[in-house]
């Protein structure tokens, strides 16, 4: 096609550009999630690509590219990138405990400073690292399995219907305050939830965690950005950590 010929068309075309911030191109069918477009260049990436900045909007990777856009891939080496990863493996413990033990309580509370949340459980008698062995277990497992992270928008009521059910009081009295009537909600395994933030499309891009025993709580681990594969060596403050 002559590109100094100009003429209008009824159908726009089939593919589009992803434009990186190197100057490279990904040419990729329309409409397409921004995943399918990421993969491309997974391998050069520095670490895992769990989100990008389109067109200067940070978007998850399910998002759909339905035209040509300036794309910056982000990793967990960047800020936006460990956020979504971190709020993603909270998601993941939340359905990993939920399967484990049905009925009892789960609280992910404050960061500690070699990577990762301290969480408490209530509803378990005798809580020990039999117990957490069996939690990071069937985390695993469903990283193995690699389950989508649905994403929904529902109506506020449905949503509070459902925090009831599950008896996520909390959750409840915090909704009605909501001022929007509406909530996005992911989904996966048979669990829901809402987070303030994106998440990653699956659980198989949450290999790095482990769960750790602190007193009778317990630590999710998580990768820092600058080892972004790797785990800190946790360094303990039992006082503090007792008190929290």
């Amino acid at each position: 096609m002559n590109p100094n010929v100009f003429y209008l068309t009824e159908t726009p075309r089939p593919t589009i550009e992803a434009i990186l911030p190197d100057g490279r191109i990904i040419n990729g069918k329309r409409g397409a999630p921004l995943k399918d477009f990421m993969e491309v260049i997974q391998d050069q990436a520095d670490s895992l690509i769990v989100g990008a900045i389109v067109d200067g909007n940070l978007r998850e990777l399910t998002f759909p590219l339905k035209k040509d856009a300036e794309v910056t891939p982000l990793t967990l080496s960047d800020a936006d990138g460990a956020r979504i990863y971190r709020r993603s493996l909270t998601f993941l413990l939340e359905v990993a405990f939920r399967r484990c033990f049905p009925g009892a309580v789960l609280t992910i509370d404050h960061s500690v400073s070699s990577g990762g949340y301290y969480c408490q459980v209530e509803g378990v008698e005798g809580f020990c690292q039999t117990e957490l062995d069996r939690l990071e277990a069937t985390m695993r497992d469903l990283v193995d399995q690699d389950i989508p992270f649905e994403r929904e928008v529902v109506p506020l009521e449905d949503a509070i219907a459902y925090f009831k059910s599950v008896g996520e009081d909390d959750k409840v009295r915090l909704l009605k305050y909501r001022q929007r009537q509406d909530l996005v909600l992911y989904s996966a395994a048979g669990t829901r939830n809402y987070h303030h933030g994106y998440m990653v499309p699956s659980s198989g891009y949450l290999k790095w965690f482990a769960l750790e025993m602190l007193n009778d709580a317990f630590i999710l681990r998580f990768p820092r950005r600058h080892a972004p594969t790797q785990l800190s060596p946790m360094v303990h403050y039992p006082t503090l950590l007792k008190d929290a």
